[in-house]
C-alpha cells in the first residue's frame, strides 16, 4: 500500500552540496545583499529627501527600488543561512509564505515596469501634457493597481501550488520555495495546476510586455520624427535605463515560468533564480543611477549636507 503521509516540512537542497564552495558563496551573496540594501534603500531615501526627484518617474523608480529590496529579502537571508548554518529545513507554512511574497513582489515589479513605460511614453510623446496627465492621483492609482494585481496573483500562484497533495519526498531541489520546484514534489495529478500557473503567468507577462511594446513603438516613432539631435539624445537617454531593466527581467522570468515543471532543468533554474532574485535587484539601482544626472546630483547634495 502506498505511503500517503502528508509532508509538514521541506528540505531545501540549496545551491551546492560542495562544502568548499559554501563559504565563498556566502561571502558573495552577503556582498550582493549589502549592495542591494544600500542601492535600493538609498534610492528610496534620495527620492524622499530631494524635492527635485518628486516627479512621476522617480515615484515609480522609488516603488521599484522598494519592491526589489523586499523581493531580495524574501530569499537571500534564507539562502545565506543555508550556506553558513546549514539551516536547510523550512516548514510547510513558511514555504508557502515565502512563495507568496516572492511571486507577489515579482508580479508587482512586472506591472511597475509596464507603468513606467507608460510614464516614459507620456514624457516623450506628449511632453506638454505630462504634468496634467501624470498627476499624483494617476500615479497613486497605477502604483496601487500594481500591488493589488501582484498580491492577488501571488494568492493564485500559492493556492494553486499548495492545493496539491505532498507525500513521500519533501526534498526541494532548489534554494528557496520556487513554484516549479515545489510542484515537482507533488504526488497529485498536477497537470491542471501547471496549466493554471502557465496561463496566469503568461497573461501577466504578455499583458505587461504588450503595454511596453506599444508604448516604446510610439516612443521610437516620435523620436524618428524629431529634428533636433539634442532631442534624440534626451529621449533615448530617458528610456535607456528602463529598456535595460525590462530586457533583463523579462528574459529571465520567461525562461523560468513559461514552461511545464516536467521540462525544467533544476540546475539551470537555480542559476536563473540567483540572477532574478539577487542579481537583478542589485543591478536595478545601478542601471538607473549611472546614466542619471539628477540622481547623481541628489546623492552629492545629500552627502555634502551630511558632511
Amino acid at each position: 500500500m502506498e505511503n500517503r503521509t502528508e509532508v509538514t516540512q521541506f528540505i531545501l537542497l540549496g545551491l551546492t552540496s560542495d562544502t568548499a564552495l559554501k563559504v565563498p558563496l556566502f561571502v558573495t551573496f552577503l556582498i550582493i545583499y549589502i549592495v542591494t540594501l544600500a542601492g535600493n534603500l538609498g534610492m528610496v531615501l534620495l527620492i524622499l529627501l530631494d524635492s527635485r526627484l518628486h516627479t512621476p518617474m522617480y515615484f515609480f523608480l522609488g516603488n521599484l527600488s522598494l519592491v526589489d529590496f523586499c523581493y531580495s529579502s524574501a530569499v537571500t537571508p534564507k539562502v545565506m543561512a543555508e550556506l553558513l548554518l546549514r539551516d536547510e529545513v523550512i516548514s510547510y507554512n513558511v514555504c508557502a509564505i515565502q512563495m507568496f511574497f516572492v511571486t507577489g513582489f515579482a508580479t508587482v515589479e512586472n506591472y511597475l515596469l509596464a507603468s513606467m513605460s507608460y510614464d516614459r511614453y507620456v514624457a516623450v510623446c506628449k511632453p506638454l501634457h505630462y504634468t496634467t496627465t501624470m498627476t499624483a492621483k494617476v500615479c497613486a492609482c497605477l502604483a496601487t493597481g500594481c500591488y493589488v494585481c501582484g498580491f492577488l496573483n501571488a494568492s493564485i500562484y500559492t493556492g494553486d501550488t499548495f492545493n496539491l497533495f505532498f507525500c513521500k519526498s519533501n526534498v526541494i531541489h532548489h534554494f528557496f520555495c520556487d513554484m516549479p520546484a515545489v510542484m515537482f514534489l507533488s504526488c497529485s495529478d498536477r497537470h491542471v495546476n501547471e496549466l493554471i500557473l502557465v496561463c496566469v503567468a503568461s497573461f501577466n507577462i504578455f499583458f505587461s510586455l504588450l503595454v511596453i511594446l506599444i508604448t516604446y513603438t510610439l516612443i521610437f516613432i516620435t523620436i524618428l520624427k524629431m529634428h533636433s539631435e539634442a532631442g534624440h539624445r534626451k529621449a533615448v537617454s530617458t528610456c535607456a535605463s528602463h529598456l535595460t531593466t525590462v530586457s533583463i527581467f523579462y528574459s529571465t522570468v520567461i525562461f523560468m515560468y513559461l514552461q511545464p515543471s516536467s521540462n525544467h532543468s533544476m540546475d539551470m533554474d537555480k542559476i536563473a533564480s540567483v540572477f532574478y532574485t539577487m542579481v537583478i535587484p542589485m543591478l536595478n539601482p545601478v542601471v538607473y543611477s549611472l546614466r542619471n544626472k539628477e540622481v547623481k546630483s541628489a546623492f552629492t547634495k545629500i552627502v555634502f549636507r551630511t558632511i
